[in-house]
Parts: C-alpha cells; sequence; structure tokens
C-alpha cells in the first residue's frame, strides 16, 4: 500500500502545484522549466501537448490502487471483508477517482472511451463506501472516519448535498485530518510547491498579486501564510505576463521538503455543511457553519446580509481553508456548471481542467 500512496502524492504534487498557478493560489515568479511555470500555464491554458506528467501520474496512482484492492481480495478471499489493508487500499482508490474528477476533463479508464469525468466521482464514492464497511467491520475507527470523510467530499462534488452533509456531520472533531505525507529522500518525493519556491535554486512562484496577498496582510490568517526576503527581493526569472521581474514572496504553509498535504479534514466538513445549507436557502445557518473556523483562530467573521454575500463568503473561505491543496480547480469548475453566485477570482479565458494528453490521445485506440 505504501507504493499506492506515493503513487497519489507524485500526482497531487503536479496538479496542487500547477492547478495553483492557474487558478492563482499562486503566481509565476520566473522559472518556465524544471520545477517552474510554463508560458502557458502562466496564461491559464493547460495543453495537451504539456508532456503528460499531471494525466500519467493521475492514471498510474487509480490503476495501482484499484489494482491493489483486486489483488487484496484475491489473496484474502473471504477474509478481505474486515481487512483493514483493504479498506486502505479503497480509501487510496477513493482519493485517486477524487483527484481525478477535481483536475481533469474527461475521464479514460485503462486504455477504454472517453467518459465524462463524473465517471470518476462514481467510482471514488464507490471505493469510499465498501472503504466504511471494510474499516467497519474491521472495527478500525479511524480508517471508517477517513473513507467517510472522503465520501462527504465527493458526494458534494456530485452535488448529493444531503449525503454530503449527512457524512460531514458523521466527523464531528473539526482538529480531524488526513494528509498526504512526502518525503526527502529523492527530489520526486519532495514536496513540489515548497521546493519550486525555495531559493534552491528556485523562486518560480510568488503570492504577490493574488488575493492571498492583501488577504493574508490584513487579516493575519495563519492558513495563508507567506513570507518575503530583504536580500532576495524578486523570482528567479522575468515573467513576460507580469511585465517584467516581479516580488517573490514565497508561501510558507509548506515550509519543508517533507511537508505533506491535506486530503481531508474536520474544517473541510464544516465547509461541505455550510454549502448544503446555503443551497437550502439557509443563509444564517450556512455563515454559523463557515465562520465556526475563522472564530476559533479569532479572525473577524464574515458577513452576508443576503446569499449572494454569502456565497461571497463560502467561496473565499474554501479557497483559504484548502490553499494549495489541488482543489481551487473542481471548485471553480462545479460553481461556474451551477452558476452559484457570489465573486471570486476572476478566471476568464483560464482553463479549469487539465485535458487528456497527446501520449493518451495517439496511444489509445479508442480515442482516435
Amino acid at each position: 500500500m505504501n507504493g499506492t500512496g506515493r503513487d497519489l502524492a507524485e500526482a497531487l504534487n503536479y496538479t496542487a502545484y500547477t492547478g495553483g498557478a492557474v487558478t492563482k493560489e499562486v503566481l509565476p515568479a520566473g522559472s518556465t522549466a524544471a520545477f517552474g511555470i510554463s508560458v502557458r500555464q502562466q496564461l491559464g491554458i493547460l495543453s495537451n501537448d504539456d508532456g503528460g506528467d499531471w494525466w500519467n501520474r493521475a492514471q498510474r496512482a487509480r490503476w495501482t490502487a484499484e489494482d491493489g484492492v483486486r489483488r487484496i481480495k484475491a489473496v484474502l478471499g473471504t477474509g478481505a471483508s474486515n481487512s483493514a489493508t483493504l479498506a486502505q487500499a479503497l480509501i487510496w482508490a477513493g482519493f485517486s477517482n477524487r483527484h481525478l474528477a477535481e483536475n481533469f476533463c474527461d475521464c479514460v479508464i485503462d486504455g477504454g472511451p472517453k467518459q465524462a469525468y463524473t465517471v470518476y466521482l462514481d467510482r471514488a464514492e464507490a471505493a469510499f463506501t465498501e472503504a466504511i464497511t471494510v474499516a467497519t467491520a474491521a472495527n478500525n475507527t479511524s480508517l471508517r472516519d477517513i473513507a467517510t470523510a472522503g465520501r462527504a467530499s465527493v458526494r458534494l462534488l456530485k452535488g448529493n448535498l444531503s449525503g454530503a452533509s449527512t457524512d460531514a456531520g458523521a466527523i464531528t472533531s473539526n482538529a480531524f485530518v488526513y494528509r498526504m505525507p512526502f518525503y526527502v529522500n529523492t527530489v520526486d518525493q519532495y514536496n513540489r510547491i515548497y521546493w519550486a519556491s525555495a531559493n534552491q535554486p528556485y523562486r518560480a512562484h510568488t503570492v504577490w498579486g493574488t488575493y492571498y496577498e492583501n488577504y493574508r496582510r490584513t487579516s493575519r490568517d495563519p492558513r495563508v501564510p507567506y513570507d518575503s526576503s530583504l536580500t532576495v527581493r524578486f523570482g528567479d526569472a522575468a515573467v513576460t505576463s507580469l511585465g517584467g521581474l516581479v516580488r517573490w514572496y514565497y508561501q510558507t504553509k509548506y515550509p519543508l521538503r517533507e511537508s505533506s498535504i491535506n486530503l481531508v479534514s474536520g474544517w473541510e466538513m464544516r465547509l461541505i455543511e455550510a454549502e448544503a445549507l446555503l443551497v437550502g436557502g439557509d443563509v444564517a445557518g450556512a455563515m454559523a457553519k463557515l465562520n465556526a473556523r475563522r472564530i476559533a483562530l479569532s479572525l473577524t467573521p464574515w458577513t452576508a446580509s443576503n446569499a449572494t454575500e454569502a456565497w461571497t463568503a463560502l467561496k473565499r473561505e474554501r479557497g483559504i481553508e484548502l490553499w494549495l491543496e489541488g482543489r481551487r480547480m473542481g471548485d471553480f469548475r462545479r460553481w461556474k456548471a451551477l452558476n452559484r453566485p457570489g465573486d471570486q477570482e476572476d478566471m476568464t479565458g483560464r482553463d479549469l481542467c487539465f485535458p487528456i494528453p497527446l501520449s493518451e490521445l495517439e496511444t489509445n485506440p479508442n480515442l482516435r
């Protein structure tokens, strides 16, 4: 199972960074190769000839997790029904499919035809549901809660607000969190967001010019931390789309090569409950849920006198809570599809999902 988790970590490493640049969680500060942000990505363009790293890593994570499930069932037989190892494999399968759904435009399974990206969500929900059953039979409450929280996030993406809210409500501890670890063994195992702006030597992205720059200055919200240097003031190269050299304000949410990235958390569950309430017309209830975290951090609560203002607050709060966790493209895409009101960063002309790459289009006969 360690290899399966490692595959998902590598996939998340790529999409969280590049997706963060496209959705303006960070902006480019120089490098366009290696750990940089390409010229097209700087403009919000995700092209099918970018090389396929994002797709290949994400699909490998899904396949290894699902194949692991098949192998465990074959080896354990009826004993798999209460196997914690199987529950963990199913959890990786759930998160791998959620990752694909949140970040990719279309679904392709093992060389098959193109399908709607929502197929990934169906697979994720099924995996999490089975994981809950197996973990419960194994009397493993930790894995049960992880799978329940994962399913809550997937049900929100599917528009099953009642189911999402029920699952989220089952996670009563706001301190609950499940993280994807990273390691210092090789560069491929480093947290890519950290390493790309650690000045060793890369200064490829910056918080300068984003919504989060001024928000952090005025609020001191610890969830979106960044810093600057008195001696190294600019990124590592000129950025044409931003007019030249830009100030290097480096994120510190991930301060180390081995900094982990959240996959799901108790505070995310409160935001799921808030969104379900807001869709149901309960503005006051939604605001109470989404402000709970702010109150716990002694931050000024958001206010809303109508549903549109409440949606603005929800969109902002999810962006802050899930900052640089590889979740923003999925949020922007679903809110756009559902025509949700409220202000957010302007995504006009920017892609909100990674396309099927040429490497898949040219080798999969079902896509020709």
